[in-house]
């Protein structure tokens, strides 16, 4: 596992850097440049969330970036895994990641792999599980539709914090604690609440092109619909996205038919354990929209 601070690909002169001291501009230029849609401003909200490394060449350009985000006590999600073009046939994927397993240790590892860079995490032992479907476009307005029955919705507040963490330490397997802060303080969020318990959860925030629905975590599929509609009615003719891994059902039938069509697949992989909550009952939540392929 080759794990030196420079290397030499071709004519560039490569060397490790915290991802803290890298540039949000030059970050920005290195996502755009593989059709990435991150502003600068999604960029630093990663940064806040995770730790991360950057490869710099002799002339101080970002030419690589990897990122991981351990949700406590033994599990991290791999994401912001960006080559320069450039790059990409030359080796500077697998360096970046043996510097990134090294920085995990032996923790449990999920990540969210493009097709272009499934074979790479392959090489390295991740086990494909499922697919995510990156839905997005223009929202259409939803048809009205009703709530499940002895439900009802409310708007989330940071009173919410606990409620929303344990819904979603049932449904992702892992704490995700600051990040659920984070993404609270900046989304408009909407519960559904089942007699005195909330039964599912949905997030909404500025996000790329537009704005991005996610994390939404429910049992069922019904519920899920319920938690997302009112962001697909609040943003009725711009562009929206929600990431899942629900391949057909209603849930998959209300995005298309909410102007979200399959636009892009990844693959979530896994090394050392299985990443996945495996639906077991009817109660079960699950995780309906990801947060971002990077924060899973």
């Amino acid at each position: 596992m080759e794990r030196t601070n420079s290397k030499r690909l071709d004519s560039f002169e490569l060397t490790i850097a915290d991802i803290a001291e890298a540039d949000l501009d030059a970050l920005h230029a290195l996502s755009m440049s593989v059709g990435w849609p991150h502003r600068a401003e999604d960029w630093q909200m990663v940064r806040e969330l995770g730790k991360g490394i950057v490869a710099r060449d002799a002339i101080d350009r970002v030419l690589a970036s990897a990122m991981w985000f351990n949700y406590a006590p033994d599990f991290t999600n791999i994401g912001m895994v960006i080559t320069s073009p450039r790059l990409q046939m030359l080796g500077a994927g697998l360096w970046m990641m043996n510097h990134v397993l090294a920085r995990t240790g032996s923790r449990a590892i999920g990540l969210n792999a493009t097709r272009s860079a499934r074979r790479l995490y392959g090489s390295l032992g991740f086990v494909a599980e499922r697919t995510v479907y990156q839905c997005n476009g223009e929202a259409v307005a939803p048809p009205e539709g009703s709530l499940p029955p002895g439900t009802r919705l409310r708007t989330l507040t940071r009173d919410d914090l606990d409620e929303i963490i344990a819904l979603d330490l049932a449904a992702y397997n892992a704490d995700r604690t600051h990040v659920l802060a984070r993404l609270l303080g900046v989304s408009k969020g909407v519960a559904l609440v089942r007699g005195d318990r909330m039964a599912a959860y949905s997030l909404c925030r500025r996000f790329g092109r537009g704005h991005l629905i996610g994390p939404v975590v429910a049992a069922n599929d019904a519920d899920a619909i319920a938690v997302t509609r009112p962001h697909v009615a609040d943003h009725a003719g711009s562009f929206l996205r929600l990431d899942t891994r629900q391949k057909s059902g209603a849930f998959a039938e209300f995005l298309a038919q909410s102007g979200l069509p399959v636009f892009d697949t990844v693959t979530s992989m896994s090394l050392r354990r299985p990443w996945l909550v495996e639906k077991t009952g009817s109660e079960t939540p699950i995780i309906y929209g990801l947060a971002t392929q990077a924060l899973g």
